[in-house]
């Protein structure tokens, strides 16, 4: 699936790439630019259509001080900032989209069993995306690169369903935030196949807000379980969820961004994505 903005994505996945191994250095725009094969001109016009912000600007977004700096700043009040700062839509997202329905114990057991599973695949800015539906909600999220692999991976979740290619109203509501779309967020229900840890930390997750970062350490702290730092990780790594369940947030407590199921560079891409919309949001107010 190659669409503009994917196509776009890459070019900037590229360029961010070239940054994390060249940060020492401070690469300015030419070099930046001459290294994904384009003009700065068109450079600094893509990635500024594309992020909402200037290469420079991004730069500092996902730099490890900016996000030592987003740790120390407001991280004793996650859960009000998103009220405080009087955005009408990105930053109260946590508070606004998601129902959280664990599936039953038997569900649970057998695999799914007489399930029937609504899937569809969709493209967005952060690359090809596979996104699956119950009657109660989506169900699996995940970015992907072979269309054949995304499908047994789902397939492997929920090993005993009937699986339908067909993009029901659930899936929609969820796909439309990647349009910056927020009107159908209060629509938008996950139902879940997780142990009940998994479920409370993958809960604790839809707390932080947009633009914001947390630590796999604040995390346990705030589920009254201070010395689950390396739980809390594991229960993130088998997040089924992407974009939604935002596991992009959690870093770790030195400042660097650590790994992401989904690939790193998309993660330092949604991170800056994410805190370019905040700050435009920002400046309306």
């Amino acid at each position: 699936m190659n669409t503009q903005a994917y196509i776009n994505y890459k070019r900037i996945a590229e360029a961010i790439d070239y940054i994390k191994l060249h940060f020492k250095e401070q690469p300015n725009l030419d070099m930046i630019a001459e290294k994904v094969n384009l003009s700065p001109f068109h450079f600094q016009r893509l990635f500024t259509e594309w992020a909402g912000t200037s290469p420079k600007k991004f730069l500092q977004y996902v730099s490890v001080a900016h996000a030592k700096k987003l740790l120390q700043e407001q991280q004793a009040t996650l859960f009000d900032t998103a009220f405080d700062t009087g955005l009408s839509g990105t930053s109260r997202l946590h508070d606004l989209f998601v129902n959280i329905e664990g599936m039953t114990p038997a569900e649970y057991k057998n695999g799914g069993k007489d399930l029937i599973i609504n899937y569809s695949f969709a493209d967005t800015q952060f690359g090809p995306l596979l996104v699956a539906s119950t009657h109660k909600g989506v169900c699996y999220m995940a970015f992907y690169q072979d269309t054949d692999k995304a499908f047994l991976a789902l397939k492997a979740k929920f090993t005993q369903a009937h699986f339908i290619q067909h993009l029901d109203l659930m899936q929609q509501h969820a796909l439309f935030i990647f349009q910056q779309d927020w009107s159908k967020l209060q629509e938008i229900k996950l139902h879940l196949k997780g142990t009940e840890f998994q479920l409370k930390v993958w809960e604790a997750l839809l707390k932080i807000p947009m633009g914001e970062l947390s630590t796999y350490g604040k995390i346990a702290h705030d589920l009254g379980n201070p010395n689950a730092s390396r739980a809390v990780g594991t229960a993130i790594g088998s997040n089924p969820i992407a974009f939604l369940i935002p596991c992009h947030r959690v870093i770790q407590s030195n400042g660097t961004f650590g790994g992401y199921m989904w690939g790193n560079t998309r993660k330092t891409a949604i991170i800056g994505w994410e805190q370019a919309l905040v700050r435009d949001q920002e400046t309306l107010f």
